[in-house]
């Protein structure tokens, strides 16, 4: 489903950016985007918190991925 891989891509984003804060002390989102306070900036932050909740969904689903979605 399309928006199991968007969840996942948003969630890999946020799981690296928090990596390079935890291993760099170096926010890339707010570097790119103008500190963590700009709008452009919470909003990211904001669809990557929502992609991990998706993503919880994935955990407890049983449904079996066909070679019509992949």
């Amino acid at each position: 489903m399309i928006m199991d891989r968007i969840a996942l891509v948003l969630a890999i984003i946020g799981g690296l950016n928090w990596g390079s804060i935890g291993l760099f002390r170096f926010d890339l989102v707010a570097w790119l985007f103008g500190g963590q306070t700009a709008t452009v900036s919470r909003v990211i932050y904001t669809l990557v918190g929502l992609a991990a909740l998706w993503c919880v969904s994935l955990l407890f689903r049983s449904d079996a991925i066909t070679d019509d979605e992949i």
